[in-house]
């Protein structure tokens, strides 16, 4: 079994999530947005605003994957 490393991120860690950034914070407002429905259901359902939220997080999400995957693997950076 091998151990996790402790203390702080390499610079090659910390590069992989400034890069990976706006995807994350993407799928954060994804979350956020499902949560908001899954809530909602409970208290009406959701409005058409909420469903407006949800469509456009998933296209950030989609357009955020998309952007990373086609940068070059150079400019990834992945750890």
């Amino acid at each position: 079994m091998q151990s996790l490393p402790l203390g702080e991120p390499s610079p090659a860690d910390l590069s992989a999530i400034v890069a990976e950034w706006p995807l994350i914070a993407a799928e954060l407002d994804l979350l956020d947005a499902e949560i908001t429905n899954i809530y909602a259901v409970e208290h009406g359902g959701p409005s058409p605003l909420d469903w407006r939220r949800l469509r456009r997080a998933e296209a950030r999400v989609t357009r955020m994957a998309a952007e990373l995957a086609a940068r070059p693997a150079s400019r990834r950076e992945v750890a």
